[in-house]
Order: structure tokens, then sequence, then C-alpha cells
């Protein structure tokens, strides 16, 4: 299947024009009027699509398909040692696309699950900050926001989250980029900062004292306009325990993130299950087939759109979770606190390798089933219906092409 770089071959201003659109009741028309003129506005209420840090399968033609207007990915900052931060590739896409006036989110990631965080003032700090700077120069007044860390209580070792050590790293990286931006940026400038993403908060036992201190920093922080979650869980209830944890943390002039969602767990405990019998009648499939053997066999020879539809709408854990998407986004919104939302796009390689019972089959999320789903007769691309079609649906008049936030104080 091909591989295309995000937004290659299609002109900026077929992309002003191929924003999301709205019906009559403020959703789900895919036709945008690309109006340059409306009131430059901060996000709120956002939904858009998250590649991670693999942009490979997201192009122009699939945004607009999926009438996205705002796209998030992220950049480890390990890779800036490599070569300029703006020639990484998830920095590249996002700032690609922010040359054709979508909506952007970088979240910086800090991969120590192997190492000590460094502690401030430390030779190895500075050669984080170092890092840090190569990316602010790169991205700071053109991406809409920057989270400062991915998920900074998985990517970092138990010692330092169960001490001061996790907190004071993540502090002193956003005092330093606070202190960036405003010198580089007096009058003000496009890019927000929020703090990185929190997760596992509907278990009790990861709400932490360095959780409560997370969300105290974000409190008490000016000029950080909020916090991420990424509420991976078993049900609406159990992500809804992370916004009745975070949302009375948070000032009155500040929202939060949720640069991904969904209900990979949901998914993870029926991989053990039995394909559907109807679906093993149809498709002459043996029926003692488990659903991650099958996931299997759709990545190693992809599945013609009808047998991926036929399979996942006679599987009851799916087709009873169908409306997530939509369910949760509602959810989200009515808050009245949530900035950007952003729901997978694309299957990954990443994704459907070494597939087994016990790996987490976050291929179920994407809206377009890119490895699972062979090119239709049409050249179109396979997607995961459920989710596209409520994605598509939950776009609003305002959300259209192209995006103007304006300016934050600095």
């Amino acid at each position: 299947m091909p591989r295309r770089r995000l937004l290659v071959g299609a002109s900026a201003a077929a992309l002003a024009v191929a924003g999301c659109g709205v019906g009559e009741d403020g959703e789900g028309d895919h036709e945008g009027d690309g109006a340059p003129d409306r009131p430059a506005t901060a996000p709120s209420g956002i939904l858009g699509v998250n590649f991670n840090e693999d942009p490979t399968e997201v192009n122009s033609e699939r945004l607009r398909g999926a009438s996205a207007s705002w796209v998030r990915g992220f950049v480890p900052t390990l890779q800036v040692d490599r070569g300029p931060a703006e020639k990484q590739r998830a920095v590249a896409a996002l700032l690609e696309a922010h040359e054709h006036h979508y909506g952007t989110v970088l979240s910086l990631k800090f991969p120590y699950q192997q190492r000590p965080l460094p502690a401030p003032g430390s030779g190895a700090m500075d050669t984080e900050l170092a890092r840090v700077d190569k990316v602010a120069r790169a991205v700071l007044g053109k991406v809409d926001i920057l989270a400062i860390g991915n998920e900074p209580f998985l990517e970092s070792r138990r010692a330092d989250r169960e001490g001061p050590a996790l907190n004071r790293f993540y502090e002193h990286v956003a005092e330093h980029l606070i202190a960036y931006r405003e010198k580089h940026f007096p009058q003000g400038c496009r890019t927000r900062l929020y703090m990185g993403a929190l997760n596992h908060l509907d278990n009790p036992a990861e709400r932490t004292p360095a959780t409560r201190r997370w969300l105290e920093f974000v409190h008490d922080t000016r000029e950080l306009e909020g916090v991420d979650i990424h509420p991976h869980v078993t049900s609406l209830d159990a992500a809804q325990q992370y916004l009745d944890y975070v949302l009375p943390h948070l000032r009155s002039d500040q929202k939060f993130l949720a640069t991904e969602f969904s209900l990979v767990l949901t998914w993870r405990a029926h991989m053990r299950d039995r394909i559907p019998p109807r679906f093993a009648r149809r498709y002459g499939v043996a029926p003692d087939t488990r659903v991650w053997q099958l996931l299997r066999k759709a990545a190693d020879s992809p599945f013609p759109q009808d047998k991926w539809n036929a399979f996942l709408s006679m599987s009851p854990w799916f087709h009873g979770n169908r409306h997530y998407l939509r369910d949760q986004v509602r959810r989200f919104r009515d808050t009245g606190k949530l900035a950007v939302a952003t729901y997978g796009v694309a299957q990954g390689a990443a994704m459907v390798r070494d597939i087994g019972p016990d790996k987490h089959p976050w291929m179920l999320n994407s809206l377009y089933a890119t490895r699972t789903v062979r090119q239709g007769p049409d050249g179109s691309t396979g997607r995961t219906h459920p989710w596209f079609e409520d994605f598509t649906s939950l776009q609003r008049k305002t959300d259209r092409l192209p995006v103007r936030t304006g300016t934050t104080a600095t």
C-alpha cells in the first residue's frame, strides 16, 4: 500500500476549503467555507486526529476525507540529537500541517524508563534543555499547542515517580520553556503551553502525591493553559474518573487536552475470545479461531472492507461500543473545559507487529484501517466505519479550515 507524507500533493488553496463543515444542527456535513476572516479564538471543544510519532499513513486526502482540521503528534527529544528538530518526522509533519492552516498539537516525549530523570542544575539536565531549545526554535509561534511531556508517569522509572524527581524535572522543563517563550515572543505567541498527559487515573492507586503535585503546578503556573489526559479505559465511566479528578484542580481560565483516548482495554479483554460463529460460517474461517488470530490474518493479508465490517458488527464486544467515540467526545465537551481531543487516525506499522493474545490491539481504534483492510477498487482507503462516521459527524462549523487561534500572553 502507498506511503505518502502528510499533505503532499495538496495545494494550500484546496486545503483551505476542505475543512469541517456542518449540518443544520451544528455537526455533520463535510464541506467547509474556509472563511479566512473568522475571528481568531482559543481552541475549545475541538476533535482532531492523532498520529503519535508516525505520520506515515497521514496525507491530505485522508484528512479531508475525515473532515479533520487539527493534527497531533509527539517527538522524543532524543531524536534531535540526530539532526535539526524541524527535520524529525513528527515535527516536520506538523509544521507542514501548520503551513496548510491546520491546527497542530505537539507533545514532547522524554523517555526515561531505563535511566534516572536528570536533576535541575545537573549536566544531564543541561543536555536535555538544549534538546528542548532545539524543538522550541523550530515550533514556537507555529504549532498551536505544545504539551510538556507525553506520558510522564509511564515514561519514567517507578523510583522517580514515587519520589520528587519526576515533578522536579518536568517543572524545571516547563519553567525553562515559559522563560524561553517570553524572551522570544514578548508580545504574545501563537503556541499555548500545557502539561503532558496523566494516565491510569481510573485506578485509585495511581492518584498519588506526584499526580496531585502535577495538577497543583498546573493550577499555580499562570502561563500554563491546562493539562493533558490519556484515558485508555474499559468504559465511559472509567474515563469519567479522569475528569472528576482533574477538573476541580483547573483554574477557571484553564482547559484540558485528551490527545489520546480509547477503549483499547476492552478490546484487549476479548483477544482470546472465539470469533463470532456467524462470521466464521460466512467467510469459511475455522470456528475456534481466536480474535487475536483473526487480527493477525487481517494484518498479514488485509480483508476486503465488507469482511472487516462484518467481523466488527458481529462481535458484540465491539458492536455494543460502536458509538463510544461519539459518546466520549460529547462527555468531554459537556464539561465546557475541553480544549482539544485527538483520536487515532490510521493504523501504524507498530500496531500490527507481533500480534498476539496479550498485545494491546490499538489497530481497532483507528479511523482508517490502513493495514487490515485492502484498498477498494476505486483506490479508497479502508475504514473502521463506526469511528469514521461518528468522527465526521462530530465536526462543528467553528472547526473547519483555516484554523485561527490567535496569540496567548507570554
